[in-house]
């Protein structure tokens, strides 16, 4: 299968990183390659753009994608990493982040992503280090499933989900997509999953996702590594797909911009923290009609720009 898919926000995006001849960006979260792939356009041969996956499938096929483009650097990593992956004295005009899962990983079985197919249980972006979904599922505490699906996935029924994992995996452990739907399908009761809009797992596999992944406890710090590597004027670009993320990068960015930690009726800041940048756009940037007609996968999702001062 071909590892690549519609850029969501695509216009929106390279209005406000507004690459122009000569640039140096970083795509954090590479993928298919799609948002890059017009950031090179637009920077020419004497730019330089360093396109990050944590996935060698994605490195891959963007790379394959993308090699008649002398600017283009592919980094295997993850963007939490981007001191680590980038050298010290690199200082960018912009950067992108995409947190959404690529159509490939949904798309093919055996990554484990999917609810849809009976695969092996794997769902790590990163299949060369870390436990895989089936391990962790198998391995963790009742209480941490349950935690996990509450505040990754918005899951009421966490605790009946949890319950029933642990109760599975005491008689044979987890091992595929289709026995992780069968403990959702057995813990939420018919009636209500007859009344879900959509797939009933679908919560259960984005927090277990999210977890084996270990996508938000470093998020806010990434944000603010992203942000000190940017040039004033060079503007950071993060696309979230639910609201667990959109609330943090809404938070960190609101922090760059008005990091006083003075009390508010002071009279003067004494706490000597000063603005490193500011939000643009007026927040939360959304995809218009004409987009949602075309992409279906951009419905949920949102755009969010901070200027480095």
């Amino acid at each position: 299968m071909e590892f690549k898919h519609e850029p969501v926000l695509l216009k929106e995006v390279l209005e406000w990183l507004a690459p122009a001849e000569g640039g140096v960006f970083a795509d954090g979260t590479l993928g298919g390659g799609g948002h890059s792939e017009r950031i090179l356009e637009k920077i020419g041969d004497t730019g330089t753009l360093y396109g990050i996956d944590r996935d060698e499938d994605a490195l891959r096929a963007a790379t394959s994608r993308l090699q008649g483009f002398p600017a283009f650097h592919a980094i295997h990593g993850n963007f939490h990493d981007i001191d680590e992956l980038l050298p010290e004295n690199v200082r960018l005009d912009g950067g992108l982040l995409d947190l959404g899962v690529s159509s490939y990983q949904l798309d093919t079985p055996e990554r484990g992503f999917s609810y849809h197919e009976d695969a092996p249980l794997d769902m790590r972006m990163d299949r060369s280090a870390g436990m895989t979904a089936a391990e962790w599922l198998n391995s963790v505490s009742e209480k941490e499933i349950m935690s996990a699906l509450y505040d990754y996935g918005d899951e009421k029924w966490s605790a009946r989900i949890a319950k029933m994992i642990v109760e599975r995996r005491a008689g044979q452990p987890l091992a595929t997509t289709g026995d992780l739907v069968a403990c959702v399908d057995a813990a939420i009761p018919k009636a209500v999953r007859r009344k879900d809009d959509g797939h009933p797992a679908r919560r259960t596999f984005q927090a277990v996702r999210i977890a084996v992944n270990d996508e938000i406890a470093p998020l806010e710090q990434a944000l603010n590594d992203w942000i000190s590597r940017i040039r004033p004027g060079g503007r950071l670009c993060v696309i979230t797909f639910h609201s667990i993320e959109d609330r943090i990068v809404k938070h960190a960015f609101r922090q760059m911009q008005n990091p006083c930690t003075c009390p508010p009726k002071a009279p003067i800041c004494t706490c000597g923290k000063k603005p490193v940048a500011k939000v643009m756009g007026g927040g939360a940037i959304r995809p218009t009609k004409e987009e949602l007609a075309f992409n279906p996968r951009s419905h949920s999702a949102t755009l969010r720009v901070a200027e480095r001062l």
